[in-house]
């Protein structure tokens, strides 16, 4: 049985006896990671995503003030609630610390259960927020990602591959005359369908970072990070062949068959493109492709 994966937590202090008493504290239950001063702070923040971040105020090259700044710009690190750990004990530097957006406050010099307490709260409240994230960005039919769920990935995703000059590929997939198919079935045999439609694409899938998505009725959606056109039709066919070659099963334990349309869209994303215009062509892709016969992969030429 696996070990469950542990909450992350990016302690940022300049403080070598810092660091070596709070991983003496806390290591056992969390996944540490350490930084000595505010610039390698944020970029371990962004390399890592922590689920929490322990951010000492005075450091000799930037501040702690400074750095939660820079935190909440990001649209990566804004969400990470930040704990300031410090020896400015006074009402008014409480006051500084909390109106500035930092989670909670930890002074110095640290009492272990207090530290211990503080820290489990933010984390519990994290992983609540995070439960509520994931339920609201899942399908319940299909149990794959929702629209909801696909359209944050997106953007994560446009913006990673803006910054570092990569392709995105998108296919947009539509099962073939699904109407006759629940008029013939039942609509309980309709979700069988799409359920059955929904694992295979998953699964079927080749990288952690490539992702199936319900789009809404009898449409799905699949993002495929740095690809390009070329991969992007290759795992379109292999997907379309995969559907047309699975059996759904009926209750009496007769056989049913479906086929999938797939439209495709690659680019490079620049910083005058829109993300709307990239699923608009993917979408009149699969138009085309459903008006040439169904049961193919299309794509449209620049």
């Amino acid at each position: 049985m696996e070990d469950p994966v542990k909450n992350s937590i990016l302690i940022i202090d300049d403080e070598t006896a810092n660091h070596i008493f709070l991983t003496n504290l806390l290591g056992n239950e969390y996944d540490l990671i350490l930084a000595k001063d505010g610039r390698s702070g944020l970029r371990k923040a962004k390399e890592h995503l922590p689920d929490l971040i322990l951010l000492d105020i005075i450091m000799p090259d930037i501040s702690g003030y400074e750095v939660l700044e820079a935190l909440k710009k990001e649209n990566e690190t804004l969400n990470i609630p930040v704990v300031f750990i410090t020896g400015l004990n006074s009402s008014d530097d409480e006051i500084r610390g909390l109106s500035s957006e930092a989670a909670d406050y930890i002074n110095k010099p640290f009492v272990p259960e207090i530290v211990k307490l503080r820290v489990r709260n933010q984390i519990r409240i994290v992983n609540q927020l995070n439960t509520i994230s994931r339920l609201s960005c899942t399908d319940q039919l299909t149990c794959i990602p929702n629209r909801r769920g696909f359209d944050t990935q997106i953007e994560r995703e446009w913006g990673r591959t803006m910054r570092e000059n990569l392709p995105l590929s998108i296919l947009l997939i539509d099962i073939d005359r699904f109407k006759e198919y629940n008029d013939a079935y039942g609509h309980q045999q309709g979700d069988e369908a799409l359920q059955t439609v929904a694992e295979k694409l998953a699964e079927s899938l080749g990288r952690a970072s490539d992702l199936a998505a319900r789009w809404g009725g009898e449409e799905f959606a699949v993002l495929l990070p740095n690809t390009d056109l070329t991969g992007a039709l290759r795992v379109a066919e292999q997907l379309r062949a995969i559907i047309e070659q699975t059996p759904i099963p009926l209750v009496s334990g007769e056989l049913t068959w479906t086929t999938v349309s797939i439209g495709v869209n690659s680019v490079l994303p620049a910083h005058d493109s829109l993300i709307e215009d990239f699923v608009a062509k993917a979408d009149k892709a699969l138009y085309t492709a459903k008006k040439s016969g169904r049961n193919i992969v299309c794509h449209l030429a620049p």
